[in-house]
């Protein structure tokens, strides 16, 4: 593919992306500060006990395929009629074993009422396998437009519904309303939008060509899945429902920011990533420029939240939350590798190196779960977090050493590019917490206080030095500022 026309379909993707990304993260944030307001912490917990299971199931649903159909170079119906089939029939079996298994899970926590919920909420597994084949067509073809209307709109229908419900006293239910309406609107448009029907074919020549990449990518997914999730697992077995409440609003929050840079690039990194996959020195660039581009946003956007967490949830979510802080503030350093991890777990998924990120996933993730349980039973909840914080930046490494063995982009340039940035981050952070010590302001000046010390200090830094990260960030905003600003003088 031309290099010229595919950084055009990456600045157009990473553009609508990003409208579809911070539309839905402003919709939901304004959404879960009213929820909180309306909801209870341990409303919040009850859900969060649950969540591992809904997400183990769906990642069987997907069992990889999804990815291996936008891999693929070329895909037939065939393919897609197998996996459409498959996804359906698997999650009726899924949903009956959740349906079955629903009051011992209920017994586990000891809460009657999750055995209710947890069959309720399950029903979304049927909407996800309905919908995986269409998402999938749409992200191959690069049609990040028509995602980020669909997600808008989904994302307004079932926040409304979910305020309303909790307003007038439902409680979790409200909670377990949005989960699914945020599948199912989404679902339903897509059957009407895309025109692709599924055939009454199953070929298993086809799935097993799909199956033989996806079934590395699912093993993968689902390891990682269940580390990143045994927390809430943990926590719901040994801790009372508030504080799961309080870890799930902390790890919502944090993730808001960790994910809000980084998954907008990760969602169009992995079709652009497999276009060039046969072209390791073009790769290597690109993971590059996208690596500091999300360390250039990110790193600063969670050091400032670090420091100014408690006026932060005090404001946004009342009183009643300020257990949420302390966990919120570790989760913030896990979330530093986090927003790092896709970019170099995509890439060598695009190149079809599936066996290997599972193996290498074994390693990290069987040390990820045993930082998480020392810590849990040495130190309680704050070693728990610190496992995951282990956990993440264990991970990263791993993922930097898979990209310099098998794409050429070495490790020890990975960490020279991000390095510096991470560390002018951390000098900002410094100088602004006690500038915040040392001025003794009430509580909300003194978080206005350090963000623009912060702000002064990381931009004066980036526009006097310019570093790589600042002008490969300009080479994506620019471009994108001006295919913004042309769309609205469309409509003057």
């Amino acid at each position: 593919m031309n290099p010229n026309h595919l950084k055009q379909q990456a600045t157009s993707g990473i553009l609508w992306t990003a409208l579809q990304k911070y539309s839905a993260l402003i919709i939901q944030f304004i959404t879960g500060i009213i929820l909180a307001r309306l909801l209870t912490p341990y409303d919040y917990g009850c859900l969060g006990m649950l969540s591992i299971f809904i997400v183990l199931a769906e990642t069987i649903i997907d069992g990889g395929f999804g990815l291996a159909l936008v891999q693929k170079k070329k895909t037939t119906q065939e393919d897609y009629s197998t996996i459409f089939f498959w996804n359906l029939g698997l999650s009726v079996l899924l949903y009956v074993l959740i349906f079955l298994s629903a009051p011992s899970i209920a017994k586990f926590y000891n809460i009657p009422l999750l055995c209710s919920v947890l069959r309720v909420q399950g029903l979304i597994l049927f909407t996800y396998a309905f919908n995986i084949v269409q998402r999938n067509q749409l992200v191959k073809n690069l049609q990040f437009k028509t995602l980020s209307i669909v997600s808008f709109v989904a994302s307004v229908i079932a926040l409304t519904v979910a305020i309303v419900m909790a307003f007038y006293g439902f409680g979790v239910w409200s909670l377990v309303a949005l989960q699914n309406l945020l599948v199912l609107i989404p679902a339903l448009f897509f059957w009407f939008y895309v025109k692709w029907r599924p055939t009454w074919i199953f070929s298993w020549t086809s799935f097993k060509e799909l199956f033989g990449f996806g079934l590395y990518m699912f093993l993968t997914n689902l390891l990682n899945i269940l580390c990143t999730r045994i927390q809430g697992l943990l926590i719901g077995k040994f801790f009372n429902p508030s504080i799961m409440g309080y870890y799930s609003k902390a790890d919502r929050t944090e993730r808001f920011a960790s994910d809000s840079i980084a998954s907008i690039i990760n969602q169009v990194s992995f079709p652009l990533f497999a276009e060039v996959q046969d072209d390791r020195h073009r790769l290597g660039n690109m993971i590059k420029k996208l690596a500091m581009t999300i360390s250039f946003f990110s790193f600063p956007l969670l050091f400032i939240l670090l420091l100014c967490a408690k006026p932060i949830f005090i404001l946004l979510y009342s009183d009643r939350w300020v257990g949420s802080v302390q966990y919120f503030q570790i989760l913030c350093i896990a979330g530093l590798a986090w927003s790092l991890q896709s970019v170099n777990y995509m890439s060598i998924s695009a190149i079809g190196k599936s066996k290997t990120m599972f193996v290498w996933t074994i390693i990290k993730r069987t040390l990820g779960i045993a930082f998480i349980v020392i810590g849990l039973f040495y130190y309680g909840m704050i070693g728990l977090l610190i496992g995951v914080v282990l956990n993440q930046w264990f991970s990263l490494f791993v993922n930097m050493y898979l990209v310099s063995r098998h794409i050429g982009y070495k490790w020890w340039k990975q960490l020279f590019d991000i390095i510096p940035i991470g560390m002018v981050s951390l000098v900002a952070a410094t100088i602004s917490y006690y500038v915040g010590v040392l001025s003794q302001l009430p509580l909300y000046s003194n978080a206005i206080l350090k963000f623009f010390v912060y702000l002064m200090v990381y931009m004066g830094w980036a526009l006097m030095v310019k570093p790589e990260a600042y002008c490969y960030t300009k080479s994506i905003m620019v471009p994108m500022i001006s295919k913004f600003g042309h769309r609205i003088k469309m409509f003057n």
